[in-house]
């Protein structure tokens, strides 16, 4: 429900407040550089409407229009989520104009604030004449027990049942314009930078050192595993000064982190995944735990399939056209409720673990919590029937038939199947007792324990009587790790190459960082599975050696910085750019808050006996004086190279440095010093084998502009080799060669296309060159993006 019309208790005065630390937390209020930041009012499905630019501004060029209204609380929004803390005061202005001869003569409309949810504040007010501005002008402060973490800003007028019966009085169009809101934002958070080596050298558990991960699930797709993770790193929030965080909490958690690997040792970080929450894929839900991923061909295409639970009420799926995405929504609600056939009674309808089968027919299994107490205490604790299996419709975002009860002994959570030959194993966490099922019991002899994970196996996928359990596949993670790391756990098991690994989660980056006493944030971990004759499977032991490296590393290629086999240190953020190893379209990360003495490390590069005579980094300086040394051992280990990294502060660029003596097979670690502060940010590597043909240093980009109506293609070559280059370029519409572009020039030519739009292409850069002596040629395909100039 929309805010409404009158104006809540919100501290509201007409003044000049007092703040610490003042400042303009509007993007853009005048509208002068467009629609940027603000979108129409969505925040309940009936909204809608549509902004438009006008030249009717109170001051300045422009305002924005607002037309096609649907409800009151339709009007133009900007989020200002992390802007706003609890009990701050803020100043709230803007101007408001409407000009419709059918509306009233006067008009009432408000600035209000959106926490989220049905929590909704009136922040100031203004009654302007019809045809003229009127004024909010106002100061309110946030009550300090409101949560402002969700905060979102938007112009309306007062609300009413059914504004559609009289749109003249209730619905009208009006301009607004120079929205301001000054005030104090909150104090930058915490850095969550993880400082302490988390992975140790020649370990290969925890997967990754510089954040945490949970509930990993396995995904191996056209030889490179993938492993989707609850993103525990989002309410990770240590004390600037004891270092140690507040206890984790669930609810924060809406995003799901992505690694990935070819050797099972060095893991690419992909960064998160919104999914649930205001700004998600789905934001229908609000959280995203533990996931699911599998892959099937839907009307001829293959489609990736990223199951999660919204908390513990239901589970859900979004859509994507690669592992790394893009992402796409195809459902209005949840996947799993309790309304799905067969789940009624479940109480946590969580944890959605999918298999595509062979057949290519494909099922769901989910649930867990508490056991009916409708059963005996007895049978609450040994068979409490929580978990369920379901099968998929051939969309894979749908549901078919009932679910089926699998009945897993002492069963909490966490079902999830694969398959090895004919036999499906289903594995899944087990409870550790109380009251939720059934009080002080006796396990059954053979059953799990407390915490541990249990299997069954079964010639169906959908058939999972108590007679198909057949042990423990892995105890308490505390039993390998010890204090500090014990709790429920959350596993998958994924065939790679002929092998079959076991995943799982402990606290064992938290616990490096705090001590024994952990403060709940999970780490991913993996081993190999193996089987005993019979197919049984031998139980799982957990380490930090971790799973054997699969191959050795190859450096000759573009590669991304944040691979990264060991760290210290570092972080890692998106940025702007497509990834240069896995394309444009798949998410691209920095390794960044790089300090002095921090470093990254891959294990078991192989330069092979000719070895690398050169090293390539993409880094961004951040001010003078830093320095990358190429080490082979250890972070203290023999330097083959010295970046000195220069260059335009603030800028991306390329900078190679000569190496001595890297051949062989060796673990390298990059090592980075320079002055206090951060020093720069890396964007990728590669390595140039000795006895290779040089390579030209020419850069190209394209890019579309209308001209006259007609789409323009411009294309612009930089030649940053030490030699002049000859360039030709090859388009859909024409050719153009240069004969010789200078050491550091550049070079650019349009292409006319003479049509009014043109989609996604590219365009191709052949350089040449005699680099001593020897020809030397580089081929680009420079891309652009579709353009419609009608």
């Amino acid at each position: 429900m929309t805010a409404a019309g009158v104006l809540l208790a919100a501290g509201l005065a007409v003044g000049s407040p007092v703040h610490a630390a003042d400042e303009e937390l509007i993007v853009n209020g005048g509208f002068e550089d467009g629609l940027q930041g603000w979108f129409a009012n969505n925040g309940n499905a009936a909204d809608g409407a549509t902004l438009t630019l006008t030249d009717d501004a109170s001051t300045g060029a422009q305002a924005v229009r607002v037309t096609d209204r649907t409800t009151t609380g339709s009007g133009p929004m900007q989020d200002l989520s992390g802007k706003l803390q609890a009990g701050e005061t803020y100043t709230v202005t803007a101007r408001v104009k409407y000009d419709d001869p059918a509306s009233p003569a006067t008009k009432q409309f408000f600035i209000t604030m959106h926490y989220g949810g049905g929590s909704y504040t009136n922040l100031g007010t203004t009654t302007p004449a019809r045809g003229e501005w009127g004024s909010i002008n106002a100061t309110f402060t946030i009550p300090a027990d409101q949560n402002a973490s969700t905060a979102r800003i938007f112009v309306e007028t007062p609300w009413t049942q059914d504004p559609q019966s009289a749109p003249d009085v209730h619905l009208m169009d009006f301009t607004v314009d120079d929205v301001s809101l000054v005030g104090s934002a909150p104090p930058p958070p915490a850095s969550k930078t993880i400082e302490v080596v988390g992975k140790l050298p020649g370990d290969h558990n925890p997967l990754i050192g510089h954040k945490f991960g949970a509930d990993g699930y396995g995904f191996a797709h056209d030889g490179r595993v993938y492993m989707y993770m609850t993103n525990d790193t989002q309410g990770y929030a240590p004390d600037p000064v004891t270092g140690v965080s507040r206890q984790i909490n669930y609810g924060d958690i809406n995003q799901i982190t992505l690694i990935s690997t070819t050797d099972m040792v060095n893991w690419v970080d992909h960064g998160e995944i919104p999914v649930a929450g205001p700004n998600g894929v789905a934001p229908y839900t609000g959280n995203s735990w533990a996931p699911g991923m599998a892959s099937n061909v839907v009307d001829g295409e293959e489609k990736f399939f990223l199951y999660y639970a919204n908390g513990g009420g239901s589970s859900n799926v979004i859509v994507g056209d690669s592992p790394f995405g893009p992402w796409s929504n195809e459902r209005t609600s949840p996947l799993i409720t309790s309304a799905t056939p067969g789940a009624a009674g479940v109480s946590w309808l969580f944890d959605p673990a999918p298999l595509v089968d062979d057949d290519g027919r494909s099922y769901l299994y989910f649930g867990g919590g508490p056991a009916s107490t409708a059963f005996p205490p007895a049978e609450r604790y040994n068979n409490p029937k929580n978990l369920r299996v379901i099968e998929l419709g051939d969309d894979m975002v749908s549901t078919q038939g009932t679910a089926a009860v699998v009945d897993a002994p002492v069963a909490f959570e966490a079902a999830q199947v694969f398959k090895r030959g004919d036999t499906y194993y289903l594995s899944y966490s087990s409870h550790f007792g109380g009251n939720d099922f059934g009080g002080n019991q006796t396990p059954l002899p053979g059953y799990p324990g407390g915490g541990q994970i249990g299997y069954m196996m079964s010639d169906d996928p959908m058939s999972w009587p108590k007679e198909t359990y057949a042990g423990v596949m892995f105890p308490n993670q505390s039993q390998f790790f010890g204090a500090g790391t014990g709790g429920n756990n959350h596993q998958s098991v994924f065939e790679y190459e002929g092998k079959f690994y076991f995943t799982y989660h402990a606290p064992t980056l938290n616990k490096r960082i705090t001590g024994d006493t952990t403060q709940g944030y999970r780490s991913p971990h993996i081993q190999e599975l193996t089987f005993r004759e019979d197919g049984t499977v031998n139980q799982v032991v957990g380490t930090y050696a971790g799973a054997e490296q699969v191959r050795d590393f190859d450096p000759y290629r573009t590669f991304e910085a944040e691979t990264l086999g060991w760290s210290k240190g570092i972080a890692t953020a998106k940025i702007a750019d497509g990834s240069s190893e896995f394309g444009e379209t798949a998410p691209n990360l920095a390794v960044t808050d790089i300090d002095d003495g921090d470093w990254t490390a891959l294990s078991s590069v192989a330069f092979g006996d000719e070895g690398a005579r050169s090293v390539t980094v993409g880094v961004k300086p951040l001010q003078d004086g830093g320095r990358i040394d190429v080490r082979a051992g250890g972070a203290d280990g023999e330097i083959l190279g010295t970046i000195p990294v220069d260059g335009p502060l603030g800028e991306w660029t390329q900078l190679t440095a000569e190496l001595d003596a890297a051949v062989g097979t060796h673990d390298v670690f990059f090592t980075y010093a320079g002055p206090e502060g951060d020093l720069f940010e890396l964007d990728s590597w590669s390595f140039e084998q000795a006895g290779a043909a040089p390579a030209l240093d020419v850069t190209a980009v394209a890019s579309v502009r209308c001209v006259a109506g007609k789409a323009a293609v411009t294309v612009q070559v930089v030649n940053e080799d030490e030699v002049p280059v000859a360039v030709r370029l090859d388009s859909d519409f024409a050719s153009k060669s240069f004969a010789a572009v200078a050491p550091g020039a550049s070079v650019a030519h349009t292409f006319t296309t003479r049509q009014g739009s043109v989609p996604d292409g590219e365009v191709t850069a052949a350089a040449t060159a005699t680099v001593d002596g020897e020809a030397v040629a580089a081929d680009l395909r420079v891309p652009y993006s579709a353009r419609s100039c009608q």
